[in-house]
């Protein structure tokens, strides 16, 4: 079978008979296009004459052009899905991919507000005194106090909160639910903003609505957090997910167990938790380099 007449097909695959997202099907067929249009340049048209050698010879033409590893592994990704539907329409035979490896991604530390940038929530003043101010004030404090995901955020209803056990009840990934305890002062503000909120917009069973009522969305968190937080923070990223970062990262700093805080995320693997904990190594070192007084000494 010719490889452009293939593409054809796990086109119509994947976009009719999967349903994927128009953006993700046009990945993957623009990378399967450009892998096909290389081919071409080797005069090769059919799908038997590709082997592991040449798929490790387009990976290695991308990433001498520099292009960012993520950028390589996603084309790569592409070609896995191609050939396994090939695989599995007796299309292919052979499983080549399984011979390639991605390129090795940089680990990225977790971007993180300071905590003297987020201390500045809790002033006076920072939030306009009507509804939508209120709403944004405690939004902002949830965020960093429960370390909560801004899609739990806009799930969470009032019977979330018990306000007899300090806790709120979070729905998270793969609808997994967990218990996340509360400072008796943030119960207090989250009660006051529902009787503003019941005064201001009516009813309703969700704890944060927007300007006519209705349940927020997580862009509206995405903007409110972009409101205000250039105002506080000099941080590289700026996003509802930098206050999760923040609320892991401090809670380490301060000595928390990283047991406890992976239960209070809601990850399902340790791992996922302790790449804060090479983050609070970091903070120890810039510590110390700069309140130790033989920090900065030479050896001689």
């Amino acid at each position: 079978m010719k490889i452009n007449e293939a593409i054809e097909q796990f086109h119509s695959y994947i976009a009719n008979e999967r349903r994927m997202a128009a953006g993700t099907v046009r990945n993957y067929i623009a990378d399967l296009q450009d892998f096909s249009q290389w081919l071409e340049l080797q005069q090769i048209t059919d799908l038997g004459e590709i082997s592991a050698r040449e798929v490790r010879a387009w990976q290695m033409e991308h990433m001498d052009r520099g292009e960012n590893p993520g950028t390589v592994k996603r084309r790569l990704s592409s070609l896995s899905s191609f050939f396994l539907y090939l695989r599995r329409h007796n299309l292919f035979d052979s499983d080549i991919m399984a011979k390639v490896s991605a390129p090795r991604q940089p680990k990225r530390l977790p971007v993180f507000f300071k905590e003297g940038e987020l201390e500045h929530l809790y002033d006076e003043g920072l939030f306009p005194d009507d509804f939508i101010g209120q709403r944004d004030k405690l939004m902002l404090r949830m965020l960093y106090e429960t370390g909560i995901r801004r899609s739990e955020l806009a799930g969470l209803k009032i019977q979330s909160v018990d306000f007899s056990s300090l806790t709120i009840k979070v729905l998270g990934k793969r609808n997994k639910e967990r218990i996340i305890p509360i400072e008796s002062e943030l119960a207090h503000n989250i009660s006051e903003y529902i009787a503003l909120k019941e005064q201001e917009k009516g009813a309703s069973e969700w704890l944060f609505v927007g300007r006519k009522g209705g349940q927020i969305t997580t862009n509206d968190i995405y903007l409110t957090v972009k409101k205000y937080m250039p105002q506080l923070s000099n941080a590289d990223r700026i996003s509802p997910h930098v206050f999760r970062h923040s609320f892991a990262t401090h809670i380490l700093n301060e000595g928390g167990n990283i047991q406890a805080i992976k239960e209070l995320l809601g990850h399902a693997d340790l791992a996922t938790t302790e790449v804060y904990t090479h983050v609070t190594r970091q903070h120890l070192k810039e510590v110390y380099s700069h309140a130790h007084p033989r920090a900065g000494q030479k050896k001689t």
